[in-house]
């Protein structure tokens, strides 16, 4: 993954008609087989989920953005705005603006994303067409500039990294929303 910066866009609608509707849940939002499921997956988003799919937050939120996505409210089938989802997904996870920066920006690079293994990871990204035939080549880790993290869980998260034979990344943000990647890995000396 090259070193670049990346500039704070404000999600808008794009010319794209929607093609998908999905429903707001507690976990995500779903998306019934009446949609074209198969063609999320094939591109990488969301989680078979008894016959429906499970996009996250962050999918969910770039896939409104793109206008790709309509997203309803499951109790008022209100459809929702890219600011509402963005409320919604604060309310499960704080760092759901972030996580969104960063898949907007490596999916933006042409790279296929997925969850982290849950081990601190917050995703699982592929090289330009391998999604499907190989595995994932790093895992990324998003922070907030300033946000303090202790050297001791970065070991632990990079230790876990290495022993899966991946590239760690470590994904900063700073205020202005401007993203910058760092390679991680252990300087052995002697």
């Amino acid at each position: 993954m090259e070193k670049r910066k990346e500039g704070n866009e404000k999600p808008g609608k794009s010319d794209e008609k929607v093609l998908i509707r999905g429903v707001l849940r507690e976990d995500g939002v779903l998306v019934p087989p009446t949609e074209d499921i198969e063609g999320l997956t094939s591109r990488g988003y969301g989680t078979p989920k008894n016959g429906d799919l499970l996009l996250a937050f962050h999918e969910a939120l770039y896939l409104l953005s793109k206008g790709i996505l309509e997203v309803r409210d499951e109790g008022t089938n209100e459809a929702l705005r890219f600011e509402d989802l963005l409320e919604r997904a604060r309310l499960h996870d704080d760092d759901a603006w972030v996580k969104y920066l960063i898949y907007r920006d490596l999916r933006s690079r042409g790279y296929f994303v997925r969850e982290g293994f849950g081990f601190g990871a917050d995703f699982r990204v592929y090289k330009r067409g391998e999604y499907g035939k190989s595995p994932a080549a790093y895992l990324v880790l998003g922070v907030r500039e300033g946000q303090p993290i202790m050297v001791e869980e970065l070991l632990r998260i990079l230790t876990r990294v290495q022993s899966l034979k991946k590239n760690f990344i470590l994904s900063v943000i700073n205020r202005r929303g401007e993203i910058v990647y760092y390679s991680v890995s252990r300087l052995s000396l002697g």
